[in-house]
């Protein structure tokens, strides 16, 4: 399928640049949580491996032939960057990250690369295991979502621009409700794979609304292309696991 194409090449494009723009600027608004890998012993060695993998996965992804190594690789990553989000969660002093908002975004990034796994493994029986493995996974992830921006819905309300009708609040909490219902839908499995590609527009339209104006008006604020580019990968991996022929 087509989209299942266009969605690799987000997902892909998205897990290179996040890397390159982690291995430019080692800085915490860039790495946000991850910066706890730091702290390990080679701490610094480890997370810039995992970043030129993360890279290597991105690009070996685009091709048939290494579609499945390259999941295997970005499942790794992935999986290493959610664990690095613990430290995070046991010291948070805010609410997002009490709640391990920063894991179930990374995770959400591994349920993508699960079914980019999926969708190579020749086994139907463990392909749809593994595709619905991702499906659940992301399901988890959009409950995190909803509260993410329930508990900070005044700062979510802010990221919206002001420009669009009616005002920032109600689309606050428009989007709130529909990661809610998109969550449900998902984990019951009823429409899901309907939630899953309306939950990836809504995604592509916060990094090509918020995060890109964000980034074009104060480029030299790393945060901000973190988020653009984490917003994207995310958009990527719900792209991925919307576009599995079963789960």
């Amino acid at each position: 399928m087509k989209t299942a194409f266009y969605g690799r090449i987000v997902f892909g494009a998205s897990a290179m640049l996040f890397g390159i723009v982690a291995l430019m600027w080692y800085d915490s608004e860039t790495w946000q949580n991850l910066r706890h890998i730091w702290s390990l012993p080679l701490g610094t060695v480890i997370g810039g491996c995992l970043m030129a993998a993360q890279i290597a996965g991105g690009i070996g992804m685009l091709y048939p032939r290494t579609a499945r190594l390259a999941a295997i690789v970005l499942c790794a990553v992935y999986l290493s960057f959610s664990l690095a989000c613990f430290p995070g969660i046991i010291a948070a002093s805010n609410i997002y990250d009490k709640y391990g908002g920063s894991f179930f975004l990374f995770f959400s990034l591994l349920c993508g690369a699960i079914a980019l796994y999926a969708a190579t493994e020749a086994n139907a029986e463990r392909a749809v295991v593994f595709g619905r493995l991702a499906r659940i996974g992301l399901g988890v992830c959009a409950i995190s979502f909803t509260l993410g921006q329930a508990l900070l819905l005044r700062e979510t309300a802010h990221l919206v621009p002001k420009w669009i009708p009616p005002n920032q609040m109600v689309w606050a909490i428009l989007t709130t409700i529909a990661f809610a219902v998109a969550a449900l839908a998902i984990l019951i499995n009823r429409q899901a794979r309907l939630a899953m590609r309306l939950m990836t527009l809504m995604l592509a339209l916060f990094g090509v609304l918020v995060w890109i104006p964000h980034l074009i008006a104060h480029p030299q604020a790393h945060f901000n292309w973190s988020e653009c580019v984490l917003t994207f990968l995310v958009t990527g991996a719900t792209w991925m696991v919307a576009d599995l022929r079963s789960f």
